[in-house]
């Protein structure tokens, strides 16, 4: 059984007489790799090479991305996280690889990453070249935690992406449009994270031994919480109609488990085809917060749902329930109906005297 093996540059060159040969170098360090590939001679030399560079990397930006990502903090972070992390963590490699330790505690080392962010936003967009600066501040606080740096000079740099998203609600005009031209599988994702609030990460995982036919138990991803969803009746009606051709609820129409990327094309499609271009799945999430507010549930009670701390809860209420209008026409109905607004409601012009002369 051969092995493959990463970071293998693979080079196949013509020859004087005409024949072609294959050559094999280990990317990091440009070292010829002797043997073919699957022999121990091959192996030999390609561990040779990582020696090499595990020595070169001792002490250097490299070597603390290793150890950060080997750390059981990150590995308590969730798996998309993680996935993410490692990606943006390694795009700062050709950069940085080899920066000494000693040189991410000299704060002249702020500038140098500032410019490279400025780079990646000039290339990539404000988004990213933030996202990879909050990850590599992530691991120098790991690092000042573990005593390996003495500061994080980016902590709390001054980001250049912003996004509100906490006046963007799915409405009922918005549900309908999706639920007409959307495929069966997105129509029973969206029924599904508009009952629940729950991330479609966890929504793709969660598996039919979860729901006992009253109640959905959802482990999530992000902090390992565990909720129990008791199910409305509309979504009950769903779950109880669908077919159980997969251990996962939700599947393509293949029956099999979605990758997240595959289901995310097919969702944006859908929103496409129903003009919905600026609304995503994970406004899903806020909706449901915002639908369950409406219906009078209080904090303790949405969170109990969602898995969001108390603190969060509110915090996600004051964003999008400022902006509904479902809550402004019960608050006022209050008001006209309440007896101690009585006088308020019965005030007109002219219908209060005014004073004799």
């Amino acid at each position: 059984m051969r092995v493959k093996l990463k970071g293998v540059n693979t080079v196949r060159k013509r020859l004087a007489d005409g024949s072609f040969r294959t050559y094999h170098y280990h990317r990091a360090t440009g070292e010829k790799l002797e043997g073919k590939p699957g022999t121990a001679q091959f192996l030999a030399s390609y561990t040779q090479a990582q020696q090499a560079t595990i020595q070169r990397a001792k002490g250097t930006f490299n070597d603390l991305v290793r150890a950060y990502t080997g750390s059981v903090e990150f590995a308590e972070l969730a798996a998309s996280t993680q996935a993410e992390y490692k990606r943006m963590l390694t795009k700062a490699e050709p950069r940085f690889g080899f920066m000494p330790v000693k040189a991410l505690d000299d704060q002249r080392v702020k500038e140098d990453l500032l410019e490279w962010r400025d780079e990646i936003v000039r290339a990539s967009g404000k988004r990213e070249g933030d996202n990879r600066l909050t990850t590599i501040s992530a691991m120098l606080s790991w690092a000042v935690d573990r005593g390996k740096l003495k500061a994080n000079h980016i902590l709390g740099f001054k980001r250049l992406y912003s996004s509100d998203r906490s006046d963007i609600l799915w409405l009922e005009a918005h549900i309908r449009a999706f639920m007409t031209v959307a495929p069966l599988e997105m129509q029973r994702a969206l029924i599904l994270a508009l009952h629940t609030g729950q991330r479609l990460s966890d929504l793709l995982r969660a598996a039919w031994t979860n729901y006992d036919g009253k109640v959905l138990r959802i482990r999530q991803s992000k902090g390992n919480v565990l909720v129990a969803i008791p199910c409305t009746r509309a979504l009950r009606t769903m779950l109880d109609g669908m077919p159980r051709d997969a251990t996962v609820i939700l599947t393509s129409v293949t029956k099999k488990a979605w990758k997240k990327r595959h289901f995310s094309d097919q969702w944006k499609e859908a929103s496409d085809a129903a003009g919905l271009l600026d609304l995503h799945f994970h406004d899903l999430r806020g909706t449901a917060i915002t639908m369950l507010a409406e219906s009078g549930c209080t904090v303790p009670e949405i969170a109990s749902i969602t898995g969001h701390s108390l603190k969060t809860v509110t915090t996600i209420m004051e964003k999008y329930l400022s902006r509904t209008a479902a809550l402004a026409e019960a608050a006022m109905e209050k008001f006209e109906n309440a007896s101690a607004t009585d006088f308020a409601n019965r005030l007109q012009t002219g219908s209060i005297s005014g004073p004799k002369v």
